[in-house]
């Protein structure tokens, strides 16, 4: 693309639901100005429903299936596949790379919605766990999962074995104790396929520094989730836990070291680095700080919106960075962007959580939709409804409903999905290989 336009240019940062409804919504308001012209830059070419992440790691759904095409879902929108590196405030340009190749564009208005990613900061030795934000996090998550119950299988050491079988979780929130649920029924559908492999040699461990899980939901919710999970076979789930480092292999507590082949980090998100590196005003979590109307308060061509943006409620709280939350957000900035490009002051956003929903596997879950409280089945067929409604396109729904009920009726599959080229695997083992023949060798 060209660095400039002759058109006032909205460029818009991220792919998630904030950029992307941000991008429909201007679609609209703007489809009778040619003098308008609307980009969206993002790291991947698809807009992912996060909720349903945790059943892509299962095997639930298929990967398509709970992610929708830009380009399908944009309209007059000029979409752009590419990593932002950095942002000149001052020039108005953003700099991006795609496929090793660099670039700038040039802005008018400037919407920032790149959204967050784990904190690898808070725990030395972060960087030996796996994160539960991606696609690709899913499948490698996935992959090694069920590895870890192949080489079981053989194992003839009881303590490897154990190691081998043991799960951690570091983190209680809402995406922790999702993941630990989803992760105890895969493993109660796999189990079976080991015929050398006991149920009960198998070990969870949800390690949550806070006195309660989730403590961002009500208090009686997040007690029915830790009863539930709390009795599924070989789950402990232990508060007041306070991780000190992760190492190779091991999660390190203060006062013991837990051996674990499978550690997780769920332990809370930081704003993307971009966003971290700009000038601007912000809170103490990294979070751009903005006015009520989604407005930076040095740049007014700056606007942000979603997980990297701070937005000051009625009461001055900053409003909770929810999907719900994000979807609306992005409504009402379209709405003030279109106003200000027409000479009119924008307003700002106000907006009462509906609730928050969350799966605990086996076909149980829990939910407050406003002032009620929901749990188990119930809670459960809810909150698959509503997120099946929030996908774009019955075709896709139907998908997902296929998926949903080919997934009641079997047991999940093994199958794991190689990442590897057919290169890369050769090249592996003929490193093996050198590696055994200079054993057998000796010294």
């Amino acid at each position: 693309m060209n660095a400039s336009t002759s058109k006032k240019r909205i460029l818009i940062l991220g792919g998630g639901f904030g950029g992307v409804y941000t991008a429909r919504h201007l679609e609209r308001l703007f489809r009778r100005r040619a003098d308008v012209e609307i980009v969206l830059v993002s790291r991947d070419n698809f807009l992912l429903m996060t909720p349903l992440l945790f059943e892509v790691f299962s095997g639930t759904l298929d990967v398509r299936h709970c992610s929708v095409p830009i380009r399908a879902f944009l309209r007059t929108t000029r979409f752009v596949e590419a990593a932002v590196r950095g942002i000149d405030l001052e020039g108005r340009v953003v700099h991006v790379d795609a496929a090793g190749e660099s670039g700038d564009l040039a802005y008018d208005q400037l919407v920032l919605a790149l959204g967050a990613m784990t904190n690898r900061v808070m725990i030395p030795g972060s960087e030996h766990a796996f994160t539960f934000k991606t696609l690709a996090d899913a499948l490698l998550l996935r992959n090694h999962v069920i590895e870890r119950f192949e080489r079981a299988d053989v194992e003839p050491d009881p303590q490897r074995k154990r190691q081998l079988l043991t799960f951690a979780i570091i983190g209680g929130g809402l995406v922790g104790v999702e993941l630990f649920g989803e992760l105890t029924a895969f493993v109660d559908g796999i189990a079976p396929l080991y015929k050398h492999v006991n149920r009960d040699e198998v070990r969870f461990v949800l390690l949550q520094g806070a006195d309660r899980v989730m403590p961002e939901i009500n208090p009686k919710l997040a007690d029915y989730g830790a009863r539930v999970l709390g009795k599924r076979r070989g789950a402990a789930i232990r508060t007041n836990a306070h991780v000190r480092t992760i190492e190779p292999g091991k999660v390190c507590l203060p006062d013991e070291t837990i051996a674990a082949d499978t550690i997780i980090l769920a332990a809370g998100i930081v704003p993307n680095p971009v966003v971290a590196g700009l000038p601007v005003e912000k809170d103490r979590r990294g979070h751009i700080v903005v006015d009520g109307t989604m407005r930076c308060h040095s740049h007014p061509e700056v606007w942000a919106l979603g997980d990297c943006a701070s937005i000051p409620a009625a009461d001055g709280k900053p409003y909770p960075n929810l999907a719900q939350h994000a979807l609306r957000e992005a409504k009402v900035l379209a709405r003030n962007l279109f106003g200000v490009l027409n000479g009119r002051p924008p307003q700002s956003f106000v907006y009462d959580t509906l609730g928050m929903m969350g799966s605990l596997g086996h076909g149980k879950a829990f939910g407050q939709l406003l002032q009620v409280k929901v749990r188990g089945i119930l809670a459960w067929f809810v909150r698959r409804t509503y997120y099946l409604l929030q996908m774009p396109g019955w075709g896709r729904r139907l998908r997902i409903m296929i998926d949903w009920t080919f997934a009641l009726l079997f047991r999940p599959d093994i199958v794991k999905i190689s990442l590897d080229s057919e290169a890369a695997l050769i090249l592996r083992e003929a490193a093996a290989d050198e590696v055994v023949g200079f054993r057998a060798l000796g010294p």
